[in-house]
């Protein structure tokens, strides 16, 4: 009812309502007595506010001409002094800054910023694009062991076997060879490296070191050191497999290095 009357700015009557409203509220024992003074606060509220938006401060507009001259002013033109030589000199032209002008108005302003300006683009920023995502490629799950044999393709089955088979066929002939040997001198051991070194071919001589290993292995030659101390090989008699079979676990591997230099 006395919205108009308090919404003068001379009056203090919105002020003397919230004071009685403080008042009232120390006596407050019900819900609905603080609902009301809800209510009430809310009224005040949008009545101070429209208060507010209607109080006129009686400063100055901010003059942009008037902040160019004090700031010319501050960078050390003198606009009396410029009047009076355009006045005596009509032809001598006035009005520059001096070398250190922006310099001083820099330092100036340096005392009421607190942060560094800023970092911006001359010509524009740079069109950054996402990056293109990777395509994801799912990895086939494992086959059980017979899928997967199943599924080798015949080709490379074939070259398989044909290899193993090559690799039994060379060292069967190798067992020949070095029981022919044994039958024609039978107390004539071997070198093992006149044995196995081709003088003509490294590759071969290290085709025929892998080759023997198998004989080794599977106890049909075994090698021995002779006077010297250099290996001597020979084939294992017939009676003798079946202790070269029940010492098999006792058997030593060992690894003989060969290069191209000891070779020749």
């Amino acid at each position: 009812e006395n919205r108009e009357a308090m919404l003068n700015s001379k009056s203090n009557r919105l002020t003397e309502a919230l004071e009685k409203a403080n008042t009232l509220f120390d006596g407050v024992l019900h819900t609905r007595e603080a609902v009301l003074d809800a209510q009430f606060l809310v009224i005040a509220s949008n009545i101070g506010k429209e208060k507010a938006n209607e109080l006129h401060s009686e400063m100055s507009a901010f003059d942009s001409t008037a902040f160019a001259e004090d700031l010319l002013t501050f960078m050390g033109i003198n606009r009396t002094e410029i009047e009076e030589t355009d006045d005596s000199e009509d032809d001598v032209p006035g009005g520059f800054l001096p070398s250190n002008a922006w310099q001083t108005m820099g330092e100036e302003a340096l005392k009421y910023l607190r942060r560094a300006p800023t970092f911006h683009y001359m010509m524009g920023s740079f069109k950054s694009e996402p990056p293109v995502p990777k395509q994801r490629i799912e990895r086939q799950k494992k086959a059980s062991g017979g899928k997967a044999e199943r599924a080798m393709p015949a080709q490379l089955k074939k070259m398989e076997e044909s290899h193993q088979e090559a690799t039994e066929k060379e060292v069967e002939r190798i067992l020949r060879i070095l029981q022919t040997h044994f039958e024609n001198e039978p107390n004539t051991p071997i070198s093992f490296f006149d044995f196995v070194i081709d003088p003509n071919s490294f590759a071969r001589t290290v085709e025929n070191m892998f080759h023997v290993s198998f004989l080794i292995r599977d106890g049909l030659a075994k090698i021995k050191l002779d006077e010297d101390e250099l290996p001597v090989i020979e084939p294992t008699k017939p009676s003798e497999r079946g202790e070269e079979e029940s010492r098999a676990g006792a058997r030593n591997q060992v690894v003989i290095s060969l290069d191209q230099k000891e070779w020749k």
